[in-house]
């Protein structure tokens, strides 16, 4: 009882004396309100709660300093920085660390020395200064605690409740463990930009000094308790060299000096520290900071300061050449703003009158040398520049990526911070930085700003003004500032020490990829990993190592040596490397933007302007624009997605490489045959799925335009009320060999690891070098080992998402494709699949049972059980709908597991037979509906199995008697055959005729029927095509083409030139062996001889509607027309020694053979407009019509002149008309005889070349 009534004695004695201390407090202000009285008792409360206990906890109060009077102290402080001094703050709240960590959520500015207006025209300034950001929210609050030192070098506002982060531009160690008042700073929470999302809480921004509360101990010239290492007895930079030299143990040494450079706080081997260099004039001394006691000097020491450092021994640095090194000691003191007196003076916080260190605001070209190339470097694109040791400031205005380091300072220059660790404040747009030491590089990557700034362990970086706004006006923060997964980058770097060019390219395609992928492709955690490994696969595959980078960083010479070398001493550039690209825009980049910016004259021949109406219409009906992705003078582009198969509702069925940003469609073919019998991995399953991502690196886009136009004449070609309907279409080319693996699907794995691959998660290419194999046997392991860590660590970060679908049971048997049809839109029966529905069927042999599994056997090995019988079974499968995408990889005589999930019942894959009458033998095979759910895979082919039968050429497809054909050829000439009853646009390409040839330069024509079927992509000049179930028709005139059936297929084996795309030269011929040939063989050719005489010509302006003779207006009186084109047509003989032959000349050709100049031409045609027409016979001069005429005259002579009877080589064709021996009666005299005669040969004109 009396315990309890003594407790009670004293809390009310507390309580009395908190009391009389408050209403003391009270009396020194004489509130003159409610409001006041009610304000002041808050900030009396606050410091009692908050403030005193803390300066309590952990030193006891200066004397004669109590609650009160501290009470009185802070209200006075807050009164001197406001803006009106004679008014206590009342809109003004005192709120503690606590509560400003759990309650202030937005980043804001507090100034207790503004006004209104004054506020405003700061908002205004920061936002034109930092266009598309607002400035930071003004708040009236009130922030008082003390500053303490926090763990690696952080200095902390702390109180009773809490402390939090502080960030100073320049620090005083007077301010340490010190009660202050914060009259101006900013706060910006976690969620902040420029804030680390792993960090809790925020971080405060001290603008201006602190204001202190009470006084504390002043430094003075008190020497060292131990002697020798006082300000008293403090030494210059040059005695204190000489010290090192001579080192002594126990010895204690004061320097002060000015300080030259900074270098970043390092952690090695869990022991944290950080080096400063003082210089005087000639002289250089480096200090060791690793007390952890001493870490917040780090926030004191910038450049261009002049200090003193108290209590340093000589010690010795392991793993510095430099060896000997002053370091700090647990009785050393730094003194910033130092000046130096004598003893006998007294000393002052004083700045010294040193000039200032040089710095730059701006960066010239010519800031960067260039060295010469060494040997074995590549000289194609690559280069190697040494870089520039500058200082610089200036003002952040861009954050790229802050996990990556990466910045633009004043609009133009960049800065990479990624070779120091990372900030503990990240840099925010708008604050204003001094960089000193740091390398100038000039254009290391052509994805950032020419001019960039990369800092290493000697470069320091200080934040001179902190930024005045907050995020992006926008709604949504930059996604190039918010990957999460960007600070995988610096890790990467410092684990594989790669240059600075592939460093910054990684971190543009991260971004990139960041954009294109995720999330529907690839999660975000893995697009870091994933843009490292593709830059290791494109710097290493373009010969380009990285510049300063590949070996290990040794950090004490980097810091401490001069002179200095680093990683970023030396770079690579090279201003040809691959440019990422979406789909979305490559798509983009190859629409035409207007078919009135596509000049429709180029579109045409060099004749182009004596064409007729149809004809130029038929030449405008379809064109085509390719563009390669190693563009000349233009950074090849690279594309990173996945191959899928078409949608089910797409009317296009063509394979699909899909990003997240869209898809596009695509011709892939291969330049080999795989070993396993020939089968091509271009028609492989293993590509196709949701889990192989993939890298194309070499491809070519490919533009088809079809117009639909009736275009009168070549004059009106630029009016475009004659076009009807324009279409077009994108995809791209490329082959399987230019096809890198990114992340490998199950069915990919299982594919690589059955041609003897190593299948891991950082396959960068289908072929791998056999040099690794001639390594030592040592060697070897340590690889085994390496590829061990890299598979296990890639499986788990570089991942495209489940696969699905691998524990499904089901039920599948193995078949061979022995035909397939085309694909077109038929008229099935059905309730889901009524009207017309894309179908096609191939006919496959069965070579084993259905087999039952518990899981998706994918395109494993044939398993025994899948062999046990081969009973020689033909089955048709008919695939429709959702089944129709597997056209593209359906090849005649591939193997392919056919899967059907989600059951064990064998009878699904059985097929059906045809019902008939009894007594009827029907010979027909099976028929099986392939579901949408059921699944393809290639399975490789057992060496058993027969091949796939070989395919015929031109000259076979000439030669042969086969009806039907299955033929491979090259593509050299196109034509579109409209079909004009339609109005729609699928009338647009109707058909196509294709000019196919082989290498002897036979050629056929091939005629595609396409009214009922999806149009393929790759018809194109250059590129090989296979073409199977084609029938082989003759015309009446005997010549052979061919034209497509409904069984009829076409796949693009190869992909040739398309920009030089040529048939091989035709064979030279002899016309009097070709002449009597009546075979197939040869029917274009190249000719030379000579010209022996004119037979015709017939020069004649023509109506371009109709065709008849055009004089001043069309002849015809049903046509009237007011456009006209000029024609030429000529007749000559030729000999080339073995025979003769008559040649037809049109169009473009008559002009070089008369030998006339473009003006003579012209003159020829003005004087041809008043009689419309003319015809000359130099050799039957009985038909000759008017010998008086000069302009029959001029044409004779000139037709009979040696400019015309001249040596000529020429390109032809036989004529396929060629008339058989007439039986001729001549007359000599009073006899007559009867003979048979040949015709001449008929040749027309291809190509004209004169000797």
């Amino acid at each position: 009882m009396f315990n309890k009534l003594s407790i009670l004695r004293s809390a009310v004695s507390d309580v009395t004396v908190q009391m009389d201390s408050l209403q003391l407090f009270l009396d020194q202000f004489q509130p003159s309100g409610e409001a006041e009285t009610v304000w002041l008792k808050q900030v009396f409360s606050f410091v009692s709660q908050h403030l005193e206990p803390e300066l309590s906890g952990h030193a006891p109060l200066p004397v004669g300093v109590c609650v009160d009077q501290l009470s009185v102290c802070v209200v006075k402080k807050i009164q001197e920085n406001m803006c009106v001094t004679h008014l206590l703050p009342v809109s003004y709240r005192l709120v503690s660390v606590s509560e400003l960590l759990s309650q202030q959520h937005l980043a804001c500015v507090s100034n207790t020395s503004w006004s209104t207006n004054q506020q405003r025209a700061w908002a205004k300034e920061a936002e034109l200064s930092l266009p598309g950001h607002l400035a930071l929210p003004r708040v009236n609050l009130l922030l008082i605690g003390c500053l303490r030192e926090g763990g690696a070098g952080e200095w902390r506002l702390t109180d009773a409740s809490g402390s939090v982060r502080c960030e100073c531009l320049s620090p005083s160690p007077l301010w340490l463990n010190r009660p202050v008042f914060l009259p101006h700073w900013n706060y910006i929470p976690h969620n902040a930009p420029g804030q680390d999302q792993d960090q809790a809480g925020g971080y405060l921004e001290l603008i201006g000094s602190p204001v202190l509360l009470c006084p504390g101990p002043e430094q003075g010239l008190a020497p060292s308790p131990r002697g020798g290492a006082g300000l008293s007895r403090a030494v210059g930079v040059r005695e204190a060299a000489g010290l090192l030299d001579n080192r002594t143990r126990g010895q204690r040494v004061s320097v002060f000096g000015l300080v030259g450079s900074v270098c970043p706080q390092l952690v090695v081997a869990g022991t944290a520290f950080f080096c400063f260099w003082l210089t005087d004039e000639s002289h250089t001394v480096r200090v060791l900071v690793k007390d952890r006691s001493r870490l917040w000097w780090t926030q004191c020491v910038y450049v261009g300061q002049c200090v003193c450092v108290t209590a340093l021994r000589v010690c010795v640095l392991r793993g510095w050449r430099g060896s000997n090194i002053l370091c700090v000691t647990d009785q050393s003191e730094i003194h910033t703003n130092y000046t130096h007196t004598p003893v006998a003076d007294t000393h002052t916080d004083t700045p010294m009158d040193t000039p200032p260190p040089p710095m730059m605001s701006h960066v010239d070209d010519e800031d960067c040398q260039e060295v010469e190339p060494e040997r074995g470097v590549n000289q194609s694109g690559f280069r190697m520049k040494k870089s520039r040791v500058i200082s610089y400031q200036g003002t952040v205005t861009k954050v790229v990526s802050e996990g990556a380091g990466l910045y633009v300072i004043d609009r133009k220059v960049g800065l990479c911070l990624a070779y120091q660790p990372t900030l503990m404040r990240k840099l925010r747009a708008g604050d204003s930085v001094e960089l000193h030491h740091v390398h100038f590089l000039y254009r290391p990557c052509p994805d950032f700003p020419p001019s960039m700034l990369c800092t290493c362990l000697r470069s320091s970086l200080r934040v001179t003004t902190f930024s005045r706004v907050g995020g992006s006006s926008s709604s949504s923060p930059s996604p190039d500032s918010s990957c999460p997964g960007d600070g995988v980058l610096p890790r990467l770097l410092l684990e594989r020490n790669m240059g600075v060019s592939e460093y910054l390219w990684t971190c543009h395609l991260s971004s990139q990829l960041t954009h294109s992928l995720v999330p529907t492709v690839l999660k975000q955690q893995c697009v870091c990993v994933l843009s490292w490994k593709l830059m290791e696969c494109v710097w290493r595959r373009g010969g380009g190592g990285g510049g300063g980078g590949g070996g290990r960083r040794d950090i004490y010479s980097e810091m401490l040596d001069e002179p200095h070398t680093c990683p970023l001493s030396q770079y690579s550039t090279n201003p040809t490397v691959h440019q990422s690209i979406s789909v979305s825009e490559l798509s983009r980049s190859l629409q035409p933007e207007s078919w009135s910016s596509v000049s429709l004259r180029s579109l045409l021949s060099s004749g182009g302007s004596g064409l007729t109406r149809s004809q130029i219409n038929s030449a405008l009906a379809w064109s085509f624009r390719t563009q390669t992705g190693d563009r000349p003078g233009r950074r090849p582009l690279l594309v990173v997605g996945v191959l899928e198969l078409p949608s089910e509702t797409s009317d296009h069925q063509t394979l699909q490489l899909r990003d997240g940003t869209g898809g596009v469609a695509c011709v892939v073919t291969e330049t080999r045959e795989e070993e396993e019998g020939g089968q091509r991995s271009a028609f492989n399953t293993a590509w196709i799925g949701i889990g192989c991502l993939v890298c194309v690196q070499q491809f070519t886009m490919v533009t088809e335009r079809f117009l639909q136009s009736d275009f009168p004449s070549y004059q009106h070609l630029d009016q475009d009320q004659y076009i009807t309907h324009t279409h077009y279409r994108v995809y791209l080319q490329f082959s399987l060999d230019h096809l890198h693996i990114l992340s490998p699907s199950v069915a990919m794995v299982t594919h690589l690891s059955q041609k003897g691959e190593e299948s891991r998660g950082d396959v960068t290419g289908r072929k791998h070098s056999v040099e690794e194999e001639e390594e030592t046997e040592g060697a070897a392991t340590a690889e085994k080992k390496r590829r061990r860590e890299a598979s296990s660590s890639s499986s788990v970060t570089v991942t495209t998402g489940p696969v699905g679908g691998g524990s499904r049971p089901g039920v599948s048997m193995v078949i061979r494709v022995e035909q397939k049809e085309g694909v077109a839109w038929r008229n099935l029966a059905g309730p889901k699949q009524a009207g017309l529905t894309l179908c096609f069927s191939v006919r496959a042999a069965v070579i084993g049972p259905v087999v039952s599994w518990g899981r998706d056997p994918k395109n494993e090995p044939m398993t025994d059980r899948e062999m046990e019988t081969d009973s020689g079974d033909k089955l048709v499968l008919v695939l429709s709908g959702g089944s129709a995408r597997w056209f593209p990889l359906l090849q005649p005589g591939g193997l392919y597991r056919l899967t059907a999930p989600n059951t064990q019942d064998p009878s699904v894959l059985i097929g059906c037979g045809v019902s008939g009458r009894k007594g009827v033998e029907l010979h027909t095979d099976s028929t099986l509906q392939v579901q949408s759910d059921w699944r393809l895979h290639t399975v490789t082919r057992p060496l058993l199995q027969a091949l796939s039968p070989t395919h015929l050429s031109v000259s076979d497809v000439l030669d042969c008697r086969s009806e039907l054909v299955c033929f491979q050829a090259q593509v050299c000439d196109r034509i579109s055959l409209n079909d004009r009853t339609s109005d729609s646009g699928a009338g647009v390409c109707a058909g196509v005729r294709l000019t196919v040839c082989d290498q002897t330069g036979r050629s056929l024509q091939v005629y595609l029927d396409l009214s009922h079927a999806p149009y393929p992509p790759g018809l194109l000049p250059g590129n090989t095509l296979l073409l199977s179930g084609f029938q082989r028709r003759v015309s009446r005139s005997g010549g052979v083409y061919c034209s497509s059936l409904p069984v009829s297929s076409i796949a693009v084996v190869s992909v040739g030139d398309l920009s030089s795309a040529r048939p091989p030269p035709a064979p030279m011929m002899h016309l009097g062996v070709w002449a009597v040939s009546r075979e197939q063989r040869c029917i274009v050719g190249q000719v030379r001889g000579h010209v022996v005489c004119f037979l015709f010509l017939q020069l004649q302006w023509s109506c371009s509607l109709c065709g008849s003779v055009f004089i001043q207006t069309c002849s015809s009186s049903q046509c009237r027309s007011s456009s006209s084109v000029f024609q030429s047509k000529a007749k000559i003989v030729i000999d080339d020694g073995t025979g003769e032959a008559h040649l037809w000349l049109s169009g473009a050709l008559v002009r070089p053979l008369l030998g006339l100049a473009d003006s003579q031409w012209e003159g020829l045609q003005r004087a041809l407009r008043v009689r419309g027409h003319v015809r000359v016979y130099p050799r039957g001069r009985s038909l000759v019509c008017d010998s008086d005429d000069p302009l029959l005259h001029f044409l004779v002579c000139v037709c009979s002149s040696d400019v015309v009877c001249r040596q000529l080589s020429l390109t032809c064709r036989k004529q396929n008309n060629q008339r058989s021996q007439e039986m001729k009666r001549f007359s000599r005299g009073e006899r007559d005889f009867m003979t048979r005669v040949s015709p001449p040969l008929q040749l027309t004109c291809l190509q004209l070349n004169a000797d």
